[in-house]
């Protein structure tokens, strides 16, 4: 009989390798690995079930489905476009973009962000008559990096939530010190000096007719409340968990989609990334196949090792190693794979373990941003100039890509190391 603890780590390190060569079938390969542990015998059916966090499934579905309904709505886009009439230089309206884009990234899944900024960001390239290859990818990169700022804004946070039992609130403030989103936003600071030093050369005037109209502010109110609802849910306990309030909004605007524009449940639901839904289905089996036989905890280990009791040397590998893996491989089965790891290893420590836990987020999240395969956000944004004729090459992309990613990483590493030491 096979050894269920070699077989858990084969099917993990062979689907871990198909991500990273075949990319466009990750779903695929997450979902077969998954049935491989089930049916070798290797993770029970019940514990594969048990694996999963459905708090974050329902928080991640319910928010694409929130997501879709807000940029039909257009106000992001009306948003946009009124920033860009406001400004008088073509680098201040390409700056304002980048920050339009962070504040709805915070709120929004990454790839809905980019679809919603990205025709604005279109339009005022050619009213200007310039390529618009640099900024997709600034809209791109400062999407990910803000989506690690709050509970509801990436799939890593999350994770990372639902692992440590961090609430909405817990992201700003936690434990009486600033937290996360604190950390994000000096990291945004940092970086956004460098984009004013890659668009400086743009100083010609802006001027754009308004063309976006409001289709309706409902979805606007409804994603509002939700952020309200979610804030409050850390002070009222009759308040749903997160992962169940995402999916009842989701609900209420396929519902009043349908009322009002008469799209009918099942297409609006058709539109939905199925595709990172499923996805995150089957990696969250493959890392449970890890833990239940015991890797997660042989890994930790063998970590803690090399660390020792020295909190700066772990900090640095953690943020580092995060970043370099992140650049070339989706950061979700990185991520789901070292929560685990990291809460063994600051046992041993004596290290809060939540200034592992920030700097693993900040570099899983930011390190997508070296590369255009690091990230989903990366994937839209370049598909979207591919269709535009400008496509964008592997290196056009880091040459932007890598400065961004070590100057926001660096600042907000430093701020969570000075504060959770």
């Amino acid at each position: 009989m096979l050894d269920p603890k070699i077989v858990s780590l084969v099917i993990f390190v062979l689907s871990y390798l198909c991500f990273i060569f075949f990319p466009i079938y990750r779903t695929h390969i997450a979902l077969l690995g998954a049935f491989l542990l089930i049916v070798t015998g290797t993770v029970l059916p019940i514990d594969a079930f048990y694996s999963i966090s459905w708090n974050v499934m329902g928080m991640f579905v319910g928010m694409l489905i929130i997501a879709d309904i807000f940029m039909q709505s257009r106000v992001p886009a009306y948003f946009a476009e009124v920033i860009v009439n406001k400004t008088k230089k073509t680098v201040w309206a390409i700056l304002f973009i980048c920050v339009l884009t962070s504040f709805i990234s915070a709120f929004v899944e990454n790839v809905a962000t980019v679809l919603i900024v990205a025709p604005i960001a279109l339009s005022l390239a050619r009213k200007l008559n310039f390529n618009p290859a640099k900024m997709l990818i600034a809209i791109a990169i400062t999407s990910n990096l803000q989506g690690a700022a709050t509970l509801i804004g990436d799939p890593p946070s999350m994770l990372l939530g639902s692992f440590t039992g961090m609430t909405f609130n817990d992201f700003f403030f936690f434990m009486g010190r600033p937290s996360i989103f604190w950390a994000i936003q000096a990291g945004a600071l940092a970086s956004f000096v460098f984009l004013y030093f890659v668009f400086r050369e743009h100083k010609e005037n802006v001027n754009i007719i308004s063309e976006e109209k409001i289709k309706s502010w409902v979805p606007t109110v409804i994603l509002c409340l939700l952020i309200v609802l979610l804030a409050l849910s850390s002070f009222f306990t009759i308040i749903p968990q997160p992962g169940v309030l995402c999916m009842l909004f989701g609900l209420l605007s396929l519902i009043w989609a349908k009322l009002v524009d008469g799209v009918k449940m099942l297409e609006g639901l058709k539109k939905l990334d199925w595709e990172t839904t499923f996805f995150l289905l089957g990696v969250f089996v493959l890392v449970g196949g890890l833990t239940l036989t015991g890797w997660i905890t042989s890994f930790a280990v063998f970590l803690s090792g090399i660390v020792g009791q020295n909190a700066l040397l772990g900090y640095l590998l953690i943020v580092v190693i995060s970043v370099f893996v992140s650049a070339f491989v989706d950061n979700v089965p990185f991520l789901l794979t070292m929560l685990p790891v990291i809460a063994t290893m600051s046992e041993s420590m004596t290290v809060s373990p939540y200034l592992l836990f920030f700097g693993l987020l900040i570099g899983a999240s930011v390190g997508g941003n070296v590369t255009p395969i690091g990230a989903s956000a990366n994937i839209a944004a370049c598909g979207i100039l591919k269709k535009e004729g400008t496509p964008v090459s592997f290196m056009e992309f880091v040459k932007i890509g890598l400065p961004f990613t070590i100057i926001a990483v660096s600042a907000s590493a430093l701020f969570v190391w000075f504060i959770w030491r």
